[in-house]
């Protein structure tokens, strides 16, 4: 057990896909995972752990934001022994040829602080997903028929966004959509020598003024969850999907 995980030894699995919201993080769990085990309720940010094809899998919620990312990534590489996180949440667009149900795959990622920042200090350090689980999700997403962007992201500190002119210079030097989560998540993964990439899907446009309704976010939600499974456990997700 650690402050923040309630797991015991040897119940979290080296793989872990992270949603930010724990209800998303159950309803992934009895929906995609074989024989699931709650194995985590502090302070309700609930993780699972069962069988995906017969590979072992935990769904574990991150919270929101890159400080509650920071925690429960650091504990579950440092004290549960995951070497892979996923990311799977959702994005706002930023740019007019990325629409809703898209997905994106963050390549990159661009913030202006992260809980990592003190560390770096003077060092622009540049978060970056792991090339091959990067390279499985874009062919399994391909596969399944869906509309994938692959590039840089804004990972932004705050939701309640008072700098609009942020998102103007962002948008005008390619950046896909924003999200909350993944430059962190990148950052203590390097540290930790583990794979870590974010798939997500467009739920909002910041241009076009669109968001998802409920259903459709739980769709387009299930056709990201497939593809982060499959690039987690298949290097040849593309092919295996034919």
């Amino acid at each position: 057990m650690t402050i923040h995980i309630g797991a015991k030894r040897g119940e979290i699995a080296e793989t872990v896909l992270m949603p930010g919201d724990p209800l998303r993080a159950k309803w992934a769990a009895e929906r995609f995972l074989t024989d699931a085990q709650c194995v985590n309720q502090v302070r309700g940010m609930l993780g699972y752990t069962g069988t995906w094809r017969g590979h072992r899998v935990s769904i574990h919620a991150s919270g929101m934001g890159m400080a509650s990312m920071s925690i429960y990534a650091h504990e579950l590489l440092q004290d549960y022994g995951a070497r892979t996180l996923v990311r799977v949440g959702s994005a706002g667009a930023m740019q007019d040829h990325v629409n809703l149900r898209d997905i994106v795959l963050a390549q990159t990622c661009t913030t202006i602080s992260t809980p990592s920042k003190a560390l770096f200090r003077e060092v622009q350090f540049a978060p970056c997903a792991d090339f091959g689980l990067l390279r499985a999700a874009h062919d399994a997403a391909c596969a399944l028929g869906a509309t994938v962007h692959v590039g840089n992201i804004y990972s932004s500190d705050t939701f309640y966004d008072e700098r609009p002119d942020l998102n103007t210079l962002m948008t005008r030097h390619g950046v896909l959509a924003v999200e909350m989560e993944a430059a962190e998540l990148y950052a203590v993964a390097a540290r930790f020598d583990a794979r870590a990439l974010a798939v997500m899907t467009v739920s909002d446009h910041l241009v076009k003024k669109q968001a998802l309704d409920a259903h459709a976010r739980e769709q387009s939600f299930a056709q990201m969850f497939e593809i982060a499974l499959h690039a987690a456990f298949d290097p040849q997700a593309g092919s295996a999907l034919q």
